[in-house]
């Protein structure tokens, strides 16, 4: 016999997944088929908290009655928007654009009240300074840590931090993919106990 959560996760992430897990919730994971193309023009605030939306409706639809959470992050160099570079070739050409410049991630979070219907989003901005960094370093970097589905190539919760000078913003999940601080307002507003 299976157990149903009253809480979904409409992701395949494990950075997302152990993030969620600090909560100390019962939640399922389910993957959201979206396509998370950029339609044109689309500012990179906008695409992240479309695809989070997304991702929450896709699954909130097979999910009836469920909480459903979904993410989304863009990252973001002089306006040109960073994606999963998906292969090292695109991910060394990602961080030799962004070594020395400022990395701006754009991480939007949406939950959907299983009882209500209601959409609640938020959208919780991050900044990280990279130093300037040599073919050779982002190449020890990309043997060592493979960050080919991070957005901009920045796997910060490991090797990536030693590619950082700084970094700022008000909630440092966020960076990691799941702004917990915004989560835990939404939850509460569908209900959930938190401490």
């Amino acid at each position: 016999m299976s157990t149903t959560f009253p809480l979904v996760l409409a992701s395949t992430s494990v950075t997302r997944r152990q993030l969620l897990e600090r909560l100390g919730l019962a939640f399922d994971l389910h993957a959201p088929q979206v396509d998370e193309t950029a339609h044109p023009g689309e500012a990179p605030g906008a695409l992240a908290e479309r695809l989070a939306r997304a991702k929450a409706q896709a699954v909130a639809v097979q999910q009836p009655g469920r909480h459903v959470i979904g993410s989304d992050q863009v990252a973001v160099v002089d306006g040109r928007v960073l994606g999963k570079p998906g292969d090292r070739e695109r991910a060394a050409r990602q961080l030799a654009m962004a070594a020395g410049r400022l990395m701006r991630f754009e991480t939007a979070v949406c939950v959907i009240d299983g009882h209500s219907g209601d959409v609640r989003e938020r959208r919780v901005p991050f900044e990280v300074q990279l130093r300037p960094l040599s073919e050779v370093e982002i190449a020890r970097y990309l043997d060592r840590e493979q960050p080919f589905d991070c957005a901009g190539a920045l796997r910060s919760e490991g090797l990536g931090v030693t590619l950082c000078q700084r970094m700022s913003g008000d909630d440092p999940t966020a960076l990691l993919g799941l702004p917990l601080i915004a989560l835990c307002e939404l939850l509460r507003e569908c209900g959930v106990s938190l401490p």
